[in-house]
Order: C-alpha cells, then structure tokens, then sequence
C-alpha cells in the first residue's frame, strides 16, 4: 500500500480488531438501548496480512500517537498475535483489553517493546467490570505481566451503583503498586444523562438535525471500514471509505451529517487528550440546523 499521512491534527487511532466479547456488561458503550449493536456490524474481519499492509503504510511521524488496538475484545481476533508482530517496530501499539486472555500466551509471544513508550499512561489498559471479571484474578494476570516487561494500568468506570465498591478496588490496586484509574460514566440511567458533554443535545435522543462534523480521529472498524465517529460505528452506518480502496487517503474535513442527537457519548465527552489535558473533545461540530423536508428519512 501506498504511504498514509496522518493529519497532525489527529489525537487518536483506534483499530476495532473486533466488536465481539467474552463479557456482557449492561453498561456497554458499544452497545445501544436494545443491546444489539454487535450483531448490526459487519461479521467481516480483516486477516492479517490486510491489517498489517495498512498499519504499515501510515506515516504518523510521532511517538505521541499510538496504535490503539481495541474492541470488543481485540485478542479474540483469531490473528491477533500476527497482527502485533507484523507491524513495524517503530509504529507505537497500545491495547485496550479486558484482560481475559492467556497472559502465559501474550508473554511468550509478544516483545515488550511492542507495547513500550514514554507516555503518562499504560500501554496496555485494563477494564475491570464488577460482576464480569474479578478483581483478585487481574490483579494476579497484572504482576506476572508487569514481571515480564510489560506496563498495565487497571480502568474501571464509575457507574453509579458501584461506585462505593470501585473505590475500594482503586484503593486495593493502589496498595498493589497498581495504576488504576478511574473513568466517568457515559449513560443514561432512565432519568439523566451521566458524563461531561460539549454538546450536550447531541445524545439527547430527542431531537435529529443536521450539522457538519470533524473528527481528530482514525476510527477503523473490524471490517476495515473507516467511520467519521463511534456512532457510525456501533450503529453500523456507511463508512466514508475502506482502508483497503485503492486512493484512500485520510483527510482533515468536515463532513455533513443527518442525525445530530443521536451521536455517541464517546465522541462529544469532555476529556484529556493523549497528553492527558483535559478540554478535549473527539469531535468538532458546526452548522447544527433543522432538517429541511428532502432531508428527512
């Protein structure tokens, strides 16, 4: 493949190696009201050797950025190990994962240094879920993966009928030598809306607009589609391109779109960038309108 510029305008990379998981948590981002997101998505997965061919074509051109490998659960990608070990050693990865893998597996099969920057966070981010994944267990798979080279921090969101138990799992971590970290909640919990948001009737549900939409993103899904948001994403509308098109380049736009207020929480929270300043936003929006009658679905 030919040489992919990234904008320097981009904040984040996140590769969707795939959209299935071996947990269920009523609280997932990735799943809408009727819980069916994962089955409106395209079955279709890249192998390898495509994922490897794109990876390696981009040309970042800075160690701030990483590769962020996600999901879903990125490991259940039956190439997963391929797919690390065939991207170029200078390109930076992360993970986002949730830690129910064979960790004897991924040590012996990964270089550390695939997973190896100087940043202000983990390279490989754990989530631990109350009631999914236990957390004697993780802190367990955390140390024999710390022993071997690697940087994990544990994440937990903070869900509001959790959150007296969260903190006594931060401070159990803490106590641990663990970095855990915790997250805002993004959700409806049948009266309001929880989290930070720069447009806040954006997730409101209640209304459909258009407006015109920048991202500071590289969202590729599992089938290699590339999306302009995580909404288009998870409800598995149009992508404005695939990365493997012959001519795909990626641009720095804005692009129209027909269904503000139905966005997902992810791309209009209030954040820390990948400096870890907060004010950050996924993305940009401008031009919110009405729907003119030939707009209309």
């Amino acid at each position: 493949m030919k040489p992919l510029g990234v904008p320097r305008e981009y904040n984040y990379i996140a590769v969707f190696l795939s959209l299935s998981c071996n947990l269920a948590c009523p609280y997932c981002i990735n799943l809408n009201e009727e819980g069916s997101t994962r089955s409106k998505v395209s079955r279709r997965h890249l192998g390898a050797k495509e994922w490897i061919a794109f990876l390696n074509s981009l040309e970042i051109g800075r160690e701030d950025l990483p590769i962020t490998l996600q999901g879903g659960e990125p490991t259940m990608h039956k190439e997963f190990y391929d797919i690390v070990n065939g991207v170029r050693d200078d390109l930076k990865l992360d993970l986002l994962t949730n830690f129910m893998f064979d960790v004897d597996e991924f040590i012996a099969c990964v270089d550390p240094k695939k997973f190896t920057r100087d940043a202000k966070y983990a390279a490989i981010r754990v989530s631990y879920h109350p009631g999914q994944n236990e957390i004697n267990d993780l802190i367990v798979r955390h140390h024999k993966m710390r022993d071997a080279g690697f940087y994990v921090g544990l994440y937990a969101v903070m869900t509001p009928w959790n959150e007296a138990h969260i903190k006594e799992v931060q401070m159990k971590c803490l106590a641990e030598g663990i970095d855990f970290r915790v997250k805002e909640y993004l959700g409806f919990d049948g009266d309001r809306w929880h989290g930070t948001y720069k447009y806040p009737e954006a997730i409101s549900q209640k209304v459909e607009k258009y407006c015109e939409c920048k991202t500071t993103e590289l969202i590729v899904g599992p089938n290699g589609g590339v999306y302009r948001c995580h909404s288009d994403l998870y409800e598995n509308r149009t992508p404005v391109a695939y990365v493997m098109d012959e001519g795909f380049e990626i641009e720095d736009i804005y692009r129209p779109c027909y269904v503000f207020g139905h966005c997902n929480p992810c791309d209009i929270k209030i954040k820390t960038n990948r400096f870890q300043e907060f004010g950050h936003t996924s993305v940009d929006i401008r031009n919110i309108r009405e729907l003119a009658a030939d707009e209309k679905i």
